[in-house]
């Protein structure tokens, strides 16, 4: 239970962090934001948890093609704000598009030989 408690700890420091950070430099927050952190933090705990390469590797490669459908909503969310979208639109706009993209992604990455 305590490895559980430093894992949300630990993950909900590096958000907050970003947080106040962007409030400050947004540009810099958005630097810290875009770093794999997250990414590296799982990769972490699942091989403490299993020490099992071929997991990993599944994991990393799963990774790398569920960032690439994730990236328009980085996109489009800024291009409704500055068009006047309020910011629930917008953010609701871009979750929906990684969303739809995210459902593509799954069906479409099998049938091109992806692991996913």
């Amino acid at each position: 239970m305590l490895y559980l408690i430093l894992k949300a700890a630990l993950s909900g420091v590096i958000i907050a962090t970003v947080s106040e950070v962007a409030k400050r430099a947004p540009g810099f927050g958005a630097l810290i934001a875009s770093l794999p952190l997250v990414s590296v933090l799982g990769m972490i705990w699942l091989w403490r948890d299993t020490r099992d390469p071929e997991r990993m590797a599944i994991h990393a490669g799963a990774t790398f093609w569920y960032v690439l459908p994730s990236l328009p909503m980085f996109l489009l969310i800024p291009a409704m704000l500055k068009r006047g979208a309020p910011f629930w639109v917008a953010l609701g706009a871009g979750c929906g598009l990684t969303i739809a993209l995210y459902l593509m992604m799954t069906w479409i990455g099998p049938r091109l030989g992806l692991r996913l």
